[in-house]
């Protein structure tokens, strides 16, 4: 099925996967609302960056999704939504395990109960990776168990069981769509490939990182924001739990290294224990598997690492963008 002339909400739009997203739904010619963070600056996040021409055809709708009645205004007269809003960084889950609560858990449960009464079409509510912990089996299905590593994670896990509960106790149209790592331009500094590149770029030769042992599956932004429209066409996907994952792994420590060999060959990786997770808390493996989604829709990653990499540097690399990033400060 086609999106065209579907009117979207993207909660979220102002950060990193929604802005990418809010553009590519754009080119779905949909009629799209962005549900920024509500700010006296009167941001937008990244859609400030977007050029004029997109901006123009955006409805901004200003909130927070922990309250109720703004979420509620947001989604009247919306056909889709693609919940994306969620306080991400793991290492802030650990100093305010409370806001993650009332934005992941709260701010989700606001979504269903809006598009419950309003009789919303469809909802797309954002998971993540981080809810399966440490890989017991790989790569990862949908069916793998869930295990709380992080207060963050606890709170996706929390937030995915009640879009689940919603789809089975009021047949509310929701599909839980579970993002792997993703990179890629405009990603913030909590993240580690912005983390070395920033470091790298600004001329810092002793990059500082955690521990470099732990597997990651990595997906470029652009696949990442394809898979939601992929699957948002795809109505048999309605009630599932559904991973975006490129089913393979690289360890943090070879994908720094690549990163230095790329940038500047003279650096050095240095351990840097704030950046270290508790023990019990660091996941260790993360290798999804992508047959789900292939099996229905038709998508696939269309970026190789070594593409998704060059065109993150290259981003990076503009000296506008980079301003924007305190390489010389620990983003938690």
């Amino acid at each position: 099925m086609s999106l065209k002339g579907k009117t979207v909400l993207v909660t979220g739009a102002d950060g990193f996967i929604g802005s990418h997203l809010t553009e590519m739904l754009l080119k779905e010619d949909c009629t799209v609302k962005a549900f920024v963070l509500y700010n006296s600056f009167n941001s937008w996040g990244w859609l400030d960056s977007l050029p004029t021409h997109k901006k123009d055809k955006l409805t901004i709708f200003s909130g927070d999704v922990r309250d109720p009645n703004g979420v509620r205004t947001a989604m009247q007269g919306v056909d889709y939504v693609f919940h994306l809003a969620a306080l991400i960084a793991i290492p802030y889950s650990y100093h305010s395990p409370d806001s993650y609560v009332d934005t992941n858990i709260k701010g989700t449960l606001n979504v269903l109960q809006a598009a419950r009464d309003l009789g919303t079409e469809r909802v797309l509510v954002t998971s993540t990776s981080e809810v399966y912990g440490t890989a017991q089996f790989v790569p990862i299905t949908e069916l793998h168990p869930k295990q709380g590593q992080s207060p963050y994670s606890a709170t996706k896990i929390g937030a995915d069981a009640i879009a689940e509960s919603f789809y089975r106790s009021f047949n509310l149209p929701v599909t839980i769509v579970r993002p792997f790592n993703t990179y890629g331009p405009r990603q913030s500094a909590r993240a580690v490939i912005p983390t070395v590149i920033t470091q790298l770029l600004k001329g810092v030769e002793e990059i500082k990182l955690g521990d470099l042992t732990p597997t990651r599956d990595l997906l470029f932004v652009k696949d990442t924001a394809r898979g939601f429209i992929e699957i948002a066409k795809c109505r048999e996907l309605i009630g599932h739990e559904v991973n975006l994952a490129t089913q393979s792994e690289i360890a943090i420590g070879e994908l720094a290294q690549e990163l230095i060999r790329q940038i500047n060959p003279n650096s050095k990786i240095v351990t840097d224990n704030q950046r270290l997770r508790p023990a019990k808390s660091e996941v260790f493996r993360l290798f999804g598997s992508n047959e789900k989604i292939k099996q229905y829709t038709g998508w696939q990653p269309s970026y190789s690492l070594k593409e998704g990499l060059a065109e993150t540097i290259a981003w990076f690399s503009d000296k506008e963008n980079l301003s924007q990033y305190k390489a010389d400060i620990y983003n938690i």
